[in-house]
Parts: structure tokens; C-alpha cells; sequence
């Protein structure tokens, strides 16, 4: 999966309010004690930062060099104490031991094989402290079958075009996505970019089962950004695992 022009756009393309819903919702369902918490897939930076104004020592990690170049500039500039680090978060590996770890905007979707869902399950796990939470987002099956079926989307600014079109990926419950970039230039031509991501996602009895495997006890599920429980059209599941 090409994920190298994306993060230079991607603050431009992406709903700011989504941010806010992440933020909000964490701020329902996590302990009301703040600590350490790492931000799985943290892109950039926009999550770890409202994570911050919460009152949490954030830290941030990201498969994309250029995710964390972007995110790190931004901190830079604003002058938080955030740190962010390229690794690949189902073998990352790290001194500090954390109270919260979160991983957010389907990222573990990405995961192109059970394996490294497992990994990444793991990995947290071993990174908690005692009774550290686990607080993570992922599409539906629903929404990957049926919501992203045939899926088309375009939009456009005075600097960035975006065409989006979806399809039917090769593996059960996946998704690939064509993305096309066309970026304005200093003299008025344009730069074409293209990128290919893949999602694949599994019912939620496959996430229970695996993070209890992995020894996460009191799971609760909840749906599209509310404390409801899923239903068959839900789109976004939530899981909450406690070490």
C-alpha cells in the first residue's frame, strides 16, 4: 500500500469535527485518571493533540515517515510535548510502559492479515500497564460491504482535487481504494498523484475472541460514536479492552 503523497493533503481532505468526535468519545469511556497514552496510526497528530489538551502525555507513532514529518513539524510549531516515531505498530517497541493506548480512523484496518492483527493486540497489550485500557475504532463488516460497494467520491479546493472510488477487495470483508490527487503548481499547472490503500475488517466476535487470546478482559463494543451497542447497519465499532 503506497501511503507517501496522502499525509501532505490529508489535514485539507479530512473533517476536523471527526477529531473532536474522537476526542469526545474517549473523554466518555476512558478512566477519569490522566497518564501515558499512545496514539496507534497517529497520522498527523490531530488526535494526540486534543489527547493532550485532555491532559494526557501523549505519544504518537505512525507506519508514514511523511505522517510523522508532518505531525512532528506541526508540534514543532506550536511548541507541545508530543513525541511521534516511525514504526510499524504491529512489532513497535518502546522503553515506556503506558496507561491508555488508542488507535483510531480504522487504521487497523490496514492490517492485511490476521497475523498482524494479532501482533498489533499483543504488542499493546505488552505495552500497558496493569489495568491499562485499549480504546480503538474499526469499520463494520456492514460498511465495508455494503457502504463502500461501488463508493465514489470527488472533491476539489483552489489548491487540491481529490477523486475517490472504491472496490471490492480479494480477500473476505476487504476494500481497496483508489485515490487520485491533482495538486496546483506555482504556475498554474497541475501534479497528478496516485495511491492504493486496502482495508479489511471481520466481524466483532473475531476482534473479542482474539483480544481476549491475547489476555484483554472486560470488553465493551459500542457503535458509530455513541455508548449504543452495534446493530446490523452499524458502520464504525468501538472496542474498549481492559489488560
Amino acid at each position: 500500500m503506497s501511503y507517501e503523497f496522502f499525509p501532505i493533503v490529508y489535514d485539507e481532505l479530512m473533517d476536523a469535527e471527526l477529531y473532536d468526535e474522537w476526542a469526545d468519545f474517549a473523554r466518555q469511556v476512558l478512566p477519569q485518571a490522566k497518564g501515558a497514552l499512545l496514539d496507534l496510526a497517529s497520522g498527523t497528530g490531530e488526535f494526540a493533540i486534543r489527547m493532550h489538551f485532555l491532559g494526557y502525555d501523549v505519544t504518537g507513532l505512525d507506519l508514514s515517515a511523511e505522517m510523522v514529518r508532518v505531525s512532528q513539524d506541526k508540534i514543532n510549531a506550536i511548541n507541545l510535548p508530543i513525541s511521534f516515531s516511525k514504526e510499524n505498530m504491529a512489532y513497535f517497541s518502546s522503553q515506556k510502559r503506558f496507561d491508555v493506548v488508542t488507535c483510531f480512523c480504522d487504521s487497523l484496518n490496514y492490517l492485511e492479515t490476521e497475523e498482524e492483527l494479532m501482533a498489533t493486540f499483543q504488542r499493546v497489550y505488552e505495552h500497558l500497564n496493569q489495568d491499562g485500557v485499549f480504546l480503538f475504532d474499526v469499520h463494520s463488516v456492514y460498511k465495508v460491504d455494503v457502504g463502500f460497494r461501488d463508493y465514489s467520491y470527488g472533491d476539489s479546493d483552489s489548491a487540491v482535487s481529490v477523486i475517490w472510488n472504491s472496490f471490492v477487495g480479494e480477500l473476505p470483508h476487504s476494500v481497496e481504494h483508489e485515490l487520485t490527487f491533482f495538486i496546483e503548481n506555482a504556475d498554474g499547472t497541475y501534479t497528478r498523484k496516485d495511491e492504493l490503500h486496502k482495508e479489511r475488517t471481520y466481524p466483532i466476535n473475531v476482534y473479542e475472541n482474539k483480544l481476549m487470546a491475547t489476555g484483554f478482559k472486560k470488553i465493551e463494543v459500542y457503535a458509530d460514536f455513541s455508548l449504543e451497542k452495534p446493530h446490523e447497519k452499524s458502520e464504525r465499532i468501538f472496542f474498549l479492552a481492559r489488560k
